[in-house]
């Protein structure tokens, strides 16, 4: 059987989609494929899925019978070789639940990542201190001191996407005005997280907005989510929900469409980044008096 792991990369994620593609150019069912390599359907439909590692073996058997000439066949396996490389948040499977390995995934391959909090400061624009109150406060049962710093240690790399050289992300959030309202911590630790906030909206590949309570009910109202964009034809845009105990990942179009429509028009309500960037500092300063 397939080892299972804990998040995929973009290039499984890809692959992946395109062994089911060739299966089904090739008119094979998954019941067919399964005969070819003596295994379930269930291991044909995780492999094509992503949850699981492509093996080479199983490649050299099914990519012929799906009609690929030697040719393209050592190329997919090389391919295959490359992307099967662990990413670096396989470093954290032990804090890293298998329903968020692959939003880490995405979030490192993502063209474009446009989000909408209602609760929380984003992770990705969250300081240290911030992040380690909320993990402790918010924790089910008692935590762990020693899970909760390596989680921090893990929400702390995840940031560097943001700053990299190549090929950065655009990183838009809409978030509550609730979300500054909510005391999280002492006014310190607030005001500390106010100012990260200021710094990182000097990127120039992100942007932030606050959706103040003045303008009312938004079609975001119900829930977070998380719409990522990629560079890769084979990838279509997703989106990411998350829930107490897991997360959806949905990328049908009309669902999609639905929650791009949703975030266009809090991005229209909300304020401004550059007015967003002075309510921020009108709290920083009531923060400071208090």
């Amino acid at each position: 059987m397939s080892e299972p792991r804990s998040a995929p990369t973009i290039g499984q994620l890809v692959l992946s989609r395109q062994l089911r593609a060739l299966r089904e150019g090739a008119g094979l069912t998954r019941e067919a494929a399964a005969k070819l390599l003596h295994v379930t359907v269930a291991t044909i439909r995780r492999m094509e899925s992503a949850e699981v590692a492509l093996k080479i073996p199983y490649l050299q058997v099914l990519l012929p019978a799906y009609g690929l000439p030697p040719a393209d066949v050592a190329s997919y396996t090389q391919l295959t070789e490359e992307a099967n490389r662990p990413g670096w948040w396989q470093r954290f499977h032990d804090v890293l639940p298998g329903w968020f390995g692959g939003y880490v995934s995405l979030e490192e391959a993502a063209k474009t990542i446009r989000e909408y909090e209602p609760h929380f400061v984003p992770g990705v624009l969250q300081t240290e201190a911030y992040t380690r109150e909320i993990l402790t406060t918010t924790a089910v049962g008692q935590p762990d001191p020693e899970r909760v710093e390596r989680q921090v240690a893990l929400r702390m790399r995840r940031q560097s996407f943001l700053t990299r050289t190549e090929a950065p992300p655009n990183f838009w959030a809409v978030v509550d005005e609730t979300v500054l309202r909510r005391p999280v911590g002492d006014a310190k630790l607030m005001g500390e997280q106010v100012e990260r906030l200021l710094e990182m909206t000097e990127l120039p590949n992100v942007t932030l907005q606050v959706a103040s309570l003045a303008a009312g009910h938004h079609p975001g109202t119900y829930s977070p989510f998380v719409l990522f964009r990629f560079d890769v034809p084979e990838i279509p845009d997703m989106v990411y929900i998350e829930y107490l105990t897991g997360a959806l990942y949905l990328d049908e179009e009309n669902e999609v469409s639905e929650h791009m429509e949703a975030m266009d028009r809090m991005v229209a309500i909300a304020e401004s980044a550059t007015g967003t960037r002075r309510l921020l500092s009108d709290f920083r300063k009531d923060l400071l008096r208090a």
